[in-house]
């Protein structure tokens, strides 16, 4: 099945009770079961599982290619709790160009614990082969990364992992699964934000994680999940759900857009230097171009003049607006050092934009203007 069917209909049977084609929103906390406490209707309690989460997991999976699918409140819950089932003493590579909050987990709760980590260049495979030590259990990764667009070769890493006996993560957030595939190259869990194109309208928070295999993670996860609280509530479930039935037609549109965008950044004279795959000028263009079908959304500038010149751009454009958060239909622009705060990695002139739905003739108005 292609992926512009499956997404109009992975998780959307029709309601049972009533025949309804859009599916119903369970918000029922609790569910009825037996005197002795047996579970009657497949539900106990919502902090456990709820039919409408049920519904998004199931599309998750089947999207992703995957065995199995666990939902969260959010992208970093997903992400604590994979981290979580690791054993003490287990050794992670992570990116040297990951998002932020996942470096200040592994710098502030790693070893807490008793996981160690290692930073690398994930684009060099050397790099990423020179770190693998003997407890090394997880390569996480970032594949286009956030905010510098590297990317990594999924297919090469995942040879390193299997030969290391690690997991390979991939956040695959800017790509989505419309764009890209990293199970079928050789991950084995894929993580997304599903706050971003997955919700695809800036209201609503989830996060993901698909796998290849279900044993032996999912019941870890579900356990850490179940125990600790983040759940993706139903109504939240609903939402991404509904997010998702467009999520092709909606990236297709945002790469358009986007490579429409950079191509016109690449020619005005304030901008130092444009951070897209999909111009082969990227150092990780035909890489990109192997693994993705299209190159998202998402891309990252710098600025001429340094911090002060980034700045001023935010403060002048009229169409996009000046937030953090990106993959809504509506356009973003930040300042990426300082939404980061102190110790961010981030060039003090780059600006990471979310190109969204609206016309790339008047999203590059606006850039050139607030530029000049």
């Amino acid at each position: 099945m292609k992926m512009e069917t499956m997404a109009v209909h992975a998780g959307f049977a029709p309601d049972p009770v009533t025949g309804s084609v859009a599916p119903p929103i369970h918000l029922s906390t609790n569910f009825i079961h037996g005197p002795a406490s047996e579970e009657i209707h497949g539900y106990m309690y919502v902090r456990d599982k709820n039919p409408t989460q049920d519904r998004l997991e199931s599309a998750m999976s089947a999207l992703e290619g995957g065995a199995d699918a666990l939902v969260f409140s959010s992208g970093m819950g997903a992400t604590t709790a994979f981290f979580q089932t690791l054993e003490p003493h287990s050794h992670v590579i992570i990116p040297e160009d990951v998002y932020v909050h996942v470096r200040v987990l592994a710098a502030t709760y790693f070893a807490n614990w008793q996981l160690n980590f290692t930073s690398v260049d994930t684009q060099s495979l050397a790099a990423v082969s020179a770190a693998v030590c003997p407890n090394t259990k997880v390569i996480w990764t970032e594949t286009p990364s956030n905010p510098l667009m590297k990317i990594m070769d999924i297919a090469a890493v995942a040879k390193i992992a299997r030969d290391a006996g690690a997991y390979l993560v991939v956040d695959n957030t800017f790509a989505t699964p419309a764009l890209q595939q990293p199970l079928d190259l050789g991950a084995d869990v894929v993580m997304h934000s599903t706050t971003k194109y997955c919700g695809g309208h800036g209201d609503v928070q989830g996060g993901c994680l698909v796998l290849k295999k279900r044993a032996p993670l999912h019941d870890k996860l579900f356990h850490i999940r179940m125990v600790q609280g983040a759940v993706c509530s139903p109504f939240n479930s609903w939402l991404i759900l509904r997010g998702l039935r467009t999520l092709p037609c909606r990236m297709e549109r945002h790469s358009a857009n986007a490579m429409a965008v950079a191509k016109a950044l690449t020619q005005a004279k304030e901008v130092e230097r444009v951070f897209y795959p999909g111009l082969p000028s990227h150092p990780g263009h035909e890489i990109a171009a192997a693994q993705m079908k299209q190159f998202g959304g998402m891309m990252s500038i710098l600025v001429k003049g340094g911090w002060d010149a980034a700045v001023r751009v935010v403060s002048r454009v009229k169409v996009f607006q000046a937030a953090t958060s990106l993959g809504g239909v509506e356009s973003l622009i930040e300042h990426r050092a300082s939404e980061e705060g102190e110790g961010s990695t981030s060039p003090p002139n780059l600006l990471r934009l979310s190109i969204g739905l609206e016309h790339p003739d008047d999203l590059i108005a606006d850039l050139l203007q607030a530029l000049a």
